[in-house]
């Protein structure tokens, strides 16, 4: 049966409440693989220590989550054939490491691929600090609908990826990923089998757990924290990316960035033993 289009259009925003602590923001840090070194030369202590905490700016991906909503059978989804496509961040002021936050969050549009291609949906979430009504940050998502394309739509076609420039990067860094990394990282909340559970693996195609694309999407983003930011968390305004292969847990990651100029840069990730792209199209903003 083909997707409602009209009513998934006209949906209202989904709200969602969440009270997180001291305690969720260093787990999420330690999910992503902050504090594999703390030298005296590091400066990770404070994503990972409660004494001088600071909440690494890709936790807004996590926080006042809505859940596997496309799940629900009122939506008319198949959800069994829906993988995340890309990932959009803006922040509008540092996260807070304690507090409760608000998310709010609108279909902006699907895009029809065709019956044979499926579909894109993009969805966006507003976050505001509960209390204050601060706005802090705008997370945007595009999930591939492989299953549900054919519905016609309005005939608009979904916007082109960031380009990557066509040069060696400026600069690359390498990031080992643990074994057990996904088993941490999805107690920020995604809790997933298809990342703990070898039989679900193994039923969806791949030889073992593969790790959260959200977490190497935040690999990626400690990269450029460290090397565009100085690890100041309030001068990473935007990261976008698009996702084209699965890690697994224990791979080692490269992040490779490009200098832009004027506060903006391009960044790929890739899994190096086997050669494959994994975070494609890249492109984030900071404060110089």
């Amino acid at each position: 049966m083909p997707i409602d289009y009209e009513r998934l259009m006209a949906l209202p925003p989904r709200l969602t409440r969440q009270t997180f602590t001291a305690r969720d923001t260093i787990l999420y840090a330690l999910g992503v693989g902050t504090g594999q070194d703390l030298s005296q030369n590091s400066d990770e202590l404070k994503f990972v220590y409660e004494k001088v905490l600071e909440a690494l700016p890709t936790m807004a991906v996590i926080l006042a989550y809505p859940g596997f909503w496309q799940r629900e059978p009122e939506y008319r989804l198949t959800w069994q054939k829906i993988v995340h496509g890309e990932q959009s961040l803006a922040l509008h002021r540092p996260l807070p490491v304690a507090g409760t936050v608000r998310g709010e969050m609108t279909i902006d549009a699907i895009y029809d691929k065709g019956i044979d291609k499926g579909a894109l949906l993009c969805s966006r979430r507003e976050i505001y600090d509960d209390i204050t009504g601060v706005h802090l940050a705008t997370v945007r998502q595009s999930s591939f609908l492989r299953a549900d394309g054919g519905f016609g739509g309005n005939g608009a076609k979904a916007p082109p990826p960031h380009t990557m420039p066509d040069r060696e990067a400026d600069v690359s860094d390498l990031m080992a990923t643990r074994p057990e990394q996904a088993l941490i990282y999805r107690l920020s909340g995604d809790d997933n089998p298809l990342h703990a559970d070898p039989d679900v693996a193994a039923s969806a195609g791949f030889e073992k757990p593969i790790l959260h694309g959200l977490c190497t999407y935040a690999i990626a983003g400690r990269v450029l924290l460290k090397r565009l930011c100085g690890n100041v968390p309030a001068r990473l305004r935007r990261m976008d990316a698009r996702f084209s292969s699965p890690v697994f847990p224990g791979e080692t990651i490269r992040v490779d960035i490009w200098d832009l100029g004027d506060g903006k840069a391009s960044f790929r990730a890739s899994a190096t033993a086997r050669g494959r792209t994994v975070v494609d199209n890249g492109y984030a903003e900071y404060v110089t």
